[in-house]
């Protein structure tokens, strides 16, 4: 029986078309997704999009549209990204689906039944753009160091609020059982000390009158669910929950989530999931920002990109190879254009000039048909293991690219070029040793280069074959 293994991205807000730090997220869960599967395990990858809130509302009726025209435009933006990025997921969840709704509305009632939900009246400074209040500490000159060119609202109502802080402990009972619960450490580390500071209950639903925009609330038709309990539950519901016969016996999951989601992914909704007596997330792994040449990426200084138009210049491989080789894992990285060309030219210098020349070299020496070599790989697979289970994606490309420096060493150290004149078959010793090399690292390379692995593997079969640059040269 082959392991089953879930991960989901977070779900975008549709109040923008799609950016390159989504893109990174997406593209990280879609090489973990597809390294599973080369393992045989069993995946459902999920993504999606978070489609109502105070954010999406106003954006709608700033451009005159009813919300659900708008997010649906807007949805199918991102879901055009499976195309573009070349992405592997099986869910595409909107929290306008019907099915979510309910099983929100189901998932409040189980915390309601366990006394973990109660009203209030609710005043607090609250940041549209994060969709989330604000303590005096958090601000810097009384903005959002997040949406500096945003003003913070001020709500003054009643609502429904979330036992939050009868879950310190339970928390960091979790996090001391499993240290490696949020990747990398010093994530968790962060959170930990969030939760050890004290929690503070939030609110979980806003005025209908205000903000009609969400899922309402079972018997309460003067209230609808704030943004975020809504949306947290869509990795529960995506997989079928509340019905638990079928695919929610994937769950629990891993999680991929930029650092402005850590609190409210492994904190808020474990919390939430305890209170339903649902079992806590897999693993959450946290990612930083992508900054554009060193610069905060922002629609006001112009520098935001558009993975779309990235795509159509350098192509999707060179795309998913720079985010996932180029940006830290876990950490912040940079964006820039002259990077992405330098990245570009090594993927055509060191791995499409290998797989061309000894193609070329077999068929013009012996038709294409050199035999096969007995390459061990045994102990580079377990390597690689441990990268992917550390989230490290550009170690494991790296560990995968001396195999690429090796064989382009091999070509060049035994030279089958001149060697065929003296020894025709250590020359084709000599190929098919780097034949096979070529092969395990398009297997290897599947889940960060898809299109370029699977032409690769076609033309390596049996009969190597000859074909166009991978990677053609830039004017």
């Amino acid at each position: 029986m082959p392991n089953k293994y879930y991960i989901t991205t977070t779900l975008p807000y549709v109040n923008a078309k799609p950016h390159i730090g989504f893109a990174l997220e997406i593209v990280q869960a879609d090489m973990i997704a597809r390294y599973r599967r080369t393992l045989g395990d069993e995946v459902i990858f999920n993504t999606g999009t978070d489609e109502h809130g105070q954010k999406i509302y106003e954006k709608a009726i700033a451009e005159g549209k009813e919300p659900q025209a708008y997010t649906d435009e807007y949805a199918a933006q991102f879901d055009d990204l499976k195309r573009s990025l070349n992405l592997s997921y099986d869910h595409f969840i909107r929290t306008t689906n019907p099915n979510h709704k309910a099983a929100a509305q189901e998932f409040w009632k189980r915390c309601l039944a366990n006394d973990d939900i109660y009203k209030k009246q609710y005043q607090v400074k609250y940041c549209v753009g994060c969709e989330l209040e604000k303590t005096d500490s958090e601000l810097v000159n009384e903005k959002c160091p997040i949406h500096p060119n945003m003003d913070l609202q001020f709500i003054d109502e009643e609502n429904y609020f979330f036992r939050f802080s009868k879950y310190q402990q339970p928390l960091l009972d979790l996090y001391a059982k499993r240290p490696d619960f949020v990747m990398p450490d010093f994530r968790l580390h962060e959170i930990k000390n969030f939760v050890e500071g004290g929690l503070n209950d939030f609110s979980i639903s806003r005025l209908k009158e205000k903000m009609p925009w969400g899922v309402p609330v079972p018997d309460d038709e003067n209230q609808v669910m704030y943004v975020w309990f809504d949306a947290l539950v869509n990795y529960i519901s995506t997989l079928g929950w509340p019905d638990t016969s079928g695919e929610f016996s994937f769950w629990p999951g891993v999680q991929v989530a930029g650092k402005d989601n850590l609190r409210q992914q492994s904190a808020m909704w474990q919390a939430m999931l305890m209170s339903a007596k649902i079992e806590p997330s897999r693993q959450i792994f946290i990612h930083g920002f992508i900054t554009a040449n060193g610069q905060k990426m922002s629609k006001s200084l112009g520098n935001v990109v558009d993975p779309f138009e990235e795509v159509k210049e350098y192509g999707t491989d060179a795309i998913r190879y720079y985010l996932l080789r180029e940006i830290p894992p876990g950490d912040d990285g940079d964006f820039s254009r002259t990077r992405l060309e330098e990245r570009y030219t090594e993927l055509a210098n060191r791995l499409g000039n290998l797989v061309g020349r000894v193609a070329a070299m077999t068929q013009k020496y012996f038709a294409g048909d050199v035999g096969s070599f007995d390459f061990e790989h045994a102990s580079i697979e377990k390597e690689l293991e441990v990268c992917m289970s550390t989230y490290n994606f550009k170690a494991y490309i790296d560990r995968v690219f001396m195999i690429v420096d090796e064989a382009n060493e091999l070509i060049d150290k035994k030279a089958p070029f001149k060697l065929i004149k003296e020894d025709e078959a250590a020359a084709k010793a000599v190929l098919a040793e780097a034949s096979e090399m070529i092969r395990f690292v398009a297997r290897s390379l599947t889940c960060v280069l898809p299109q370029a692995s699977e032409e690769i593997l076609r033309r390596y079969g049996t009969i190597i074959e000859t074909g166009d640059p991978l990677f053609p040269r830039r004017d």
